[in-house]
C-alpha cells in the first residue's frame, strides 16, 4: 500500500519514513511539507493513503488538506496523525471525512495497524482517543456543532463579532445566533465564560 507523509517537520517526515519503510507491505511514495503539496502529491502519486498532520505551518492546514485530498476523483483515505487531541480538532478532522485520528506519542505497532485499519476502509482511532469519545457518548459534553467550535476558537482569539464574521464570511448576525446556541449548551452567559468553558471541557484548544 502507498503513503503520501504530510507533516511540516523535515525531521518528523525522516522519522515516519524510517518506520514505515521497515514495515512489510507499507511504502511511502512521497513526502509533503505543507497542505498544498499534500494535495498535489495525492493526485500526483495516486497513493491509498495519506498520513496527514493538523498543523501545516503556512497555507492551509491539514482539515482543509483533507477535505481537498478527499474531492478528488478516487481519492485516497487520510489518516491524521497529530499531537494535538482536543474535540475540535477530533470534530473538525472526523466532519471532513478523515479516516481515523491517531497520536504521535503513541508506539509504531499502532501507526502501522492504523494504516491498514484506514486503508481498508475502516475508522483508525488511537486509545487515547477512542477513549475520549466512548467518554463523550456515556457522560456527552454539550453537543456543539463544528461551527459553533470554530467560532469559539476564534472567539478565544479575542476576534469580535464582526472579525469573526469577515474571518468566516458569514453575516454578524449569523455569529450572534451561533454565540446564543453556544451560551446555552454551555450554561453560561458571557463570552469570556462561554471560552473558560470550552477550554476546562476540552471543546477547543487555544494555541500556545
Amino acid at each position: 500500500m502507498g503513503v503520501v507523509i504530510a507533516d511540516d517537520h523535515p525531521v518528523v517526515r525522516a522519522g515516519l519514513r524510517a518506520l514505515l519503510a521497515g514495515e512489510p507491505g507499507i511504502a511511502v511514495l512521497a513526502e509533503a511539507g505543507t497542505g498544498e503539496d499534500a494535495v498535489r502529491q495525492a493526485g500526483l502519486v495516486r497513493p491509498d493513503l495519506v498520513l496527514m498532520d493538523l498543523r501545516l505551518g503556512e497555507g492551509i492546514d491539514g482539515v482543509e488538506a483533507t477535505r481537498r485530498i478527499l474531492a478528488l476523483p478516487d481519492p485516497p483515505r487520510v489518516l491524521v496523525l497529530t499531537t494535538y487531541d482536543s474535540d475540535a480538532d477530533i470534530a473538525r478532522a472526523i466532519d471532513v471525512g478523515a479516516s481515523g485520528y491517531l497520536l504521535k506519542a503513541g508506539p509504531p505497532e499502532e501507526l502501522f495497524q492504523g494504516v491498514r485499519t484506514a486503508v481498508r476502509g475502516e475508522t483508525a482511532l488511537s486509545p487515547r482517543v477512542a477513549t475520549r469519545l466512548m467518554n463523550r457518548m456515556r457522560d456527552p459534553a454539550p453537543a456543539l456543532s463544528p461551527r459553533e467550535i470554530e467560532i469559539l476558537e476564534l472567539l478565544a482569539t479575542g476576534l469580535s463579532n464582526r472579525q469573526i464574521a469577515r474571518r468566516l464570511f458569514i453575516s454578524e448576525a449569523t455569529v450572534k445566533t451561533h454565540l446564543v446556541h453556544v451560551f446555552g449548551k454551555l450554561g453560561v452567559e458571557t463570552r469570556t465564560a462561554a471560552v473558560t468553558a470550552a477550554v476546562e471541557r476540552r471543546l477547543i484548544r487555544i494555541s500556545d
